[in-house]
Parts: structure tokens; sequence; C-alpha cells
């Protein structure tokens, strides 16, 4: 799996880079504000954090300049009916705290702004998203890099079923400690919620 790339810019677009990375072009796909963001221009050196998406008839390569905007667009991709399009179309239209802003407002409308979004799936991912949404915006530790103990724990639930808005009740406040036994204390959280 890529996870980040580091090189110098072959070509820019507004929605893609290509990044040529010891003698081989890779093809990345920007949102406008990532693409705002780079003042790099074709020769200059660029480092994206990236997400590998690998399907049956396709390798796709999504940058970002923020690691908050990588773990937005791999949040967003998990939720039923949002593919890597529609994610990228969200972090066009909104920076991380902006989007976070809307989701903690329950905000249909601003939603609805998105290309590709009508009501119902506006509907779906304001719901899916409801609790983590205040962490990103006050930056908590549900925000921060993969390898932290809280953030293990949050994919550990995550893939138990549980939803965002339980697991960002089970681990609030959470003392820092092993990945098993905050596992643990999580779950007997969730148990009384």
């Amino acid at each position: 799996m890529i996870i980040a790339l580091e090189g110098e810019i072959f070509f820019k677009e507004p929605t893609r880079i290509g990044l040529k990375c010891a003698g081989v072009v890779y093809e990345v796909f920007v949102s406008l504000q990532a693409s705002h963001q780079m003042q790099q221009n074709i020769g200059e050196k660029l480092t994206l954090h990236t997400t590998q998406i690998i399907r049956e008839d396709a390798q796709m390569l999504f940058g970002f300049v923020e690691l908050l905007e990588k773990n937005l667009f791999e949040r967003l991709i998990k939720i039923n009916g949002v593919g890597p399009k529609v994610a990228m179309a969200i972090l066009s239209t909104y920076t991380p705290q902006t989007f976070a802003k809307v989701v903690e407002s329950n905000d249909i409308k601003s939603m609805q702004r998105v290309p590709g979004i009508g009501q119902k799936g506006a509907g779906r991912i304001l719901v899916e998203l409801s609790g983590w949404s205040l962490d990103l915006v006050q930056g908590d530790s549900l925000s921060v890099s993969k390898d932290s103990n809280l953030q293990q724990v949050v994919l550990a639930l995550e893939s138990l079923g549980y939803k965002n808005d339980a697991i960002a009740k089970a681990t609030k406040g959470l003392e820092n400690d092993e990945v098993g036994a905050m596992v643990k204390a999580a779950l007997k959280r969730l148990q009384t919620l």
C-alpha cells in the first residue's frame, strides 16, 4: 500500500497531478482544496499523503497535503454509497474544518451543494459522521496519525461494527494505555450506552 509519495511535479492540473518519484510518474488525484494549497510548480519537490484504492479494473492514488484531509477522505469512503469521487467532491467543496461544522450543525442544504449528493445521500452522510465531526473540529486525537493508540482503538471498534457516534462516546476521555486494554475499556463503556 502506498501511503505517501515524495517527488517532483511532472504535470499539474486542478484535480490531478503527476508526481515523478525515482523515474516513475504516478497519477495522483487531488481535491481542489489540496491543489490550491500546493505552491510548487512543475519540477519542484512535493510530498503528499496518499490513499491507494485497488479495484478489479483500476488502481488509483488520491493525494492530500494535510493528514487531516486524508483521514476525512478515508472516513468518507467507508460510508455506504460514498465512493472516492464523491469524497473528493466533498473535499473540493469544503475544508475539513468547514465540513466538520456542516456535519455538526446537521446542515443538509450545505451538503447538497456538493456535486453528486442529493437529499437522501446528504442525510446518510450526516448521520454516519454525527459523532465524529466534533472531534475533527476540536482537533481531538481521533484525527491524529494512524499509529496512535486511540486511532487503533477506533479502527478496532469500527471493524466490530459499532457506529461512529457510539465510538466517539466510548473513547472520549479514555486513558492512554495499551491498545488491548483501551479496547476492553471502550467495550465496557459501549455495553452501558
